[in-house]
């Protein structure tokens, strides 16, 4: 019986060793985060942006403790990703630069013509939003350029990764996925260059009318605009639409910029802390 109740004892205790370990609870918080974020939809609203944001900032706070602990350390070090890694944090302050770099220029833009429109009427007003139209113009062309050019990165898991990176390189491609679409939230729809000049303000009307729906004030000011240049509408009825339409758009512009600043100093953060688990 004795020697029955030992044999009995060492089968359990080498079943119980290759029983698969608990997944630490960070990494099951960090693996909650990504589900959330990737089961929201797709939208171009302000809201919809500022929502993903704030589960970015969440998801990386998150990242932030997975990157303390030990099993983080040696699954990093021992994996052939590192390199991809670490070159896929920098691509994402890159990306974060730009995006903080448009929406400032946005934010002084919109103030200076909603500055304008305050003092002036008439014919001023439409010297105004063309100078504000030339300079969207301008941030379109470069967003538009800037998102032609970019290399998506792949969210799927490999089989030749752990948890630990596949969580890391997932993170990575939620965060990037969600700047691109602020930046296409900022550009706006591309319209054709050869459009006629009424098929043009029919577009932005149309755009208009779903952005209203959709909560996109920048498609809302930027159809206004044109319909001010076109003299489509009443210069100076129009030009108190478009007041309040760039009232809300520098509100929707504050929000996110707030979001996308908080975002970037957890983006540095982690990148420091990366960094410091290299070089240890």
């Amino acid at each position: 019986m004795d020697s029955f109740a030992t044999n009995a004892q060492k089968s359990f205790h080498i079943r119980s060793n290759s029983l698969p370990s608990k997944p630490h609870p960070v990494v099951d918080e960090v693996d909650e985060h990504l589900c959330r974020l990737k089961a929201c939809e797709a939208t171009s609203s302000s809201s919809s942006l500022c929502q993903k944001l704030d589960g970015l900032q969440d998801l990386h706070d998150c990242i932030e403790k997975l990157l303390v602990l030990p099993l983080t350390h040696q699954a990093i070090v021992d994996n052939k990703s590192v390199d991809e890694l670490l070159e896929g944090s920098l691509k994402l302050l890159d990306l974060c630069t730009m995006a903080k770099d448009m929406i400032s220029q946005m934010k002084e833009c919109a103030h200076e013509l909603e500055s304008s429109l305050r003092r002036r009427r008439g014919d001023d007003i439409v010297v105004d939003v063309q100078k504000y139209m030339n300079s969207r113009k301008m941030m379109k062309k470069a967003i538009h350029k800037a998102l032609k050019g970019m290399e998506r990165t792949s969210s799927q898991k490999s089989n030749e990764n752990s948890e630990i990176v596949s969580l890391l390189k997932e993170t990575e491609a939620v965060t990037y996925s969600t700047i691109e679409s602020l930046l296409s939230f900022l550009a706006g729809p591309k319209l054709a260059s050869k459009m006629n000049r009424w098929s043009l303000v029919s577009k932005l009307m149309q755009s208009k009318r779903v952005a209203c729906k959709d909560g996109n004030e920048v498609e809302m000011v930027d159809a206004a605009l044109y319909s001010i240049i076109n003299h489509k509408f009443d210069i100076l009825v129009q030009g108190e639409d478009v007041q309040n339409s760039l009232k809300k758009l520098e509100l929707c512009i504050r929000d996110i910029e707030e979001d996308l600043e908080s975002l970037y100093r957890r983006l540095i953060k982690n990148r420091v802390a990366f960094l410091n688990i290299l070089n240890y």
